[in-house]
Formats: C-alpha cells, structure tokens, sequence
C-alpha cells in the first residue's frame, strides 16, 4: 500500500505581511539608513553658533555701556580711553536721580508714564482687534472706504495735529492732566491696520462659521474664537504701542507741566539742563527709564513665543 506524503504546511501557509511595532520599528530604520543625517535638521552649526552670540554681544553692548557709565563719575565717562568695567558710583547716582528728577522727583515720573503707556497699550489692543476683525471678516456697505480712510490717517504728520489737539484738551478740561496723553492715543489707524492683516490670514472664515452654526453671538464669537487666535498679534502691537507711548516726548512736554507732573523722557531732559552736563547722571536715570522696557519685553516675548507654538501644536 502506497502512502502519498502530506504537503508541507509552512510551504502551503501563506505569507503574512509584516505589520505591528516591530513592522515600524524596521520601517523606521529603513527611512534611516535611507536618509542620512535627517535627524540633524535641527542642530546648529558652529558657523551659526558664533553668529548668534556675536548678535547677542552687539545687541548686549549698549544697555552694558549704559551700567558702566551710570556706575562712573563725569569726568570718567568723557575719558580716553573710555571705562570697560562698572565703578562704584551706581546706587549714588541713581539716588540722585531719584531725588532730583523734575520737582516731585523719579517716582512720580514713573507712575506717570506706567500709567499712561499702560492705558494706552490695552485700550489699543481692544479696539484694534474689534476694529481689525469688523474689517477682516465683517461685510458691510463702506468697508473698503473706511479702511482706506483709516490708512490715510497714516500719512499725516503728527506734528500738524499738535497745535488742534491742545486746543482741544483745553476746552476737555484735560490741560495738565494724564488724560490729555491718553485721551488722543485710546486707538492708532496702524493698530487697526495690524490686526486687520493679521485676522484676515490667521482667522479661517470656517472658524467662525462653526462658532455661529453652535449657537455663539458675536461676544463668545470674539472672546472664544477671535482673541485666541490673536493672541500672537495682541502681544506685539501691545508692545510696540507700550515703548512708543513711553518714549514718547513731544506730546507730554506739550500738554503736561514737565516740572510739576512729568514723564519719564520729560524728566530725564530736565536732568541735562545747567551749567554743565553729567553724563553718568543722564546714564543713570536713562538706565532707570529702561528698566520697565526690558520688563514688557520679557513679559510679551513669552506671550509671543507662547502663542506662536500654541498654534503649531494645534495646526
């Protein structure tokens, strides 16, 4: 009795694809050897290395030239060669400018000009994103001519509108007032133009027609989809504004009694009058009026940067 041999089972079972973890562990390693030094796209050479810190030393040097000068006495600071480490005169020169800047002194000087540069950056940020998003994703009959007219406000000079303005505070009552800086700077036509460049691309009209198909006015609209996608935008025009508002001179020296109730920059420009100029006085309280500045911009860089890869992780 002949026996037929059975057939083999592993030659007749068919070939199974290689799938699971260790399908893409050996998938992974393949895009690897394929791709050579693709996991290095993100590491930085020396040739950048040395240009980034070269870059910060340059943007570094002159708040450190402000400390050593602040730090000196007059004669040093006009020396030559000129002085490369701080002295020991800081905290006194600092101490004088505290008590002899304009009449009531430094403190004043910067309340003021906290509150003022304050006001103004968030009432511009408000109103510039409501104007911004009105214009960006708003239909209404005048559109295009009302931001045209809004961007033709640009071009004309602010010193033309000084001597109006001042008339005008002064029929407000505001003469000599905090009010007379922020009344005319609640709202800028760059601000407006910002954020209306800024929605039009970052703010999907399907965003927004999600939000409305769920039932959400034009308030939730704005708290819950407007100002989150903003939030980048907020953070730089609120920044830009707050450091122009604070240096600003001309305007405050104008409406305000600068020996009564200055600014920052108005006191500061009291310090260099008399019969000579101590230039480590001026450092020092120059070094003082800097210090918010670096402040805001610690502040609204997180913001920035935060915003920024927010909208990466969820992009």
């Amino acid at each position: 009795m002949t026996t037929i041999p059975a057939p083999d089972q592993a030659a007749a079972r068919p070939a199974r694809p290689v799938g699971g973890a260790a399908g893409r562990r050996g998938t992974g390693r393949r895009n690897r050897l394929r791709a050579p030094g693709a996991g290095d796209q993100h590491r930085a050479g020396p040739f950048a290395l040395v240009t980034l810190v070269l870059a910060a030393l340059a943007s570094l040097f002159p708040l450190y030239w402000t400390l050593v000068a602040a730090s000196t006495d007059s004669h040093r600071v006009v020396s030559t060669p000129p002085p490369l480490l701080p002295g020991p005169n800081l905290f006194h020169n600092i101490g004088y400018v505290w008590d002899n800047a304009g009449a009531r002194g430094m403190g004043v000087a910067l309340l003021n000009s906290t509150l003022v540069a304050g006001t103004v950056a968030l009432s511009t940020v408000a109103f510039s994103v409501l104007a911004g998003f009105a214009f960006a994703k708003l239909r209404f009959r005048g559109r295009g001519a009302m931001m045209a007219l809004v961007v033709a406000t640009m071009a004309v000079p602010a010193q033309v509108s000084v001597v109006p303005l001042f008339i005008l505070m002064r029929h407000l009552g505001l003469g000599n007032s905090l009010g007379a800086l922020v009344l005319p700077s609640l709202v800028t036509a760059f601000g407006v133009f910002f954020m209306r460049q800024y929605l039009t691309q970052a703010l999907p009209t399907e965003l927004l027609e999600a939000a409305r198909v769920d039932g959400a006015n034009s308030l939730r609209v704005v708290w819950h989809v407007v100002l989150p996608v903003a939030r980048p935008a907020m953070a730089v025009l609120g920044m830009l504004v707050f450091v122009q508002s604070w240096n600003d001179f001309l305007w405050p020296i104008i409406a305000m009694n600068g020996a009564t109730n200055p600014t920052v920059q108005v006191a500061l420009a009291g310090l260099g009058t008399g019969w000579s100029t101590d230039w480590s006085v001026i450092t020092a309280g120059a070094l003082i009026g800097t210090a918010p500045l670096l402040l805001v911009f610690t502040v609204f860089g997180r913001q920035i940067v935060g915003g920024i890869t927010q909208g990466a992780l969820k992009g």
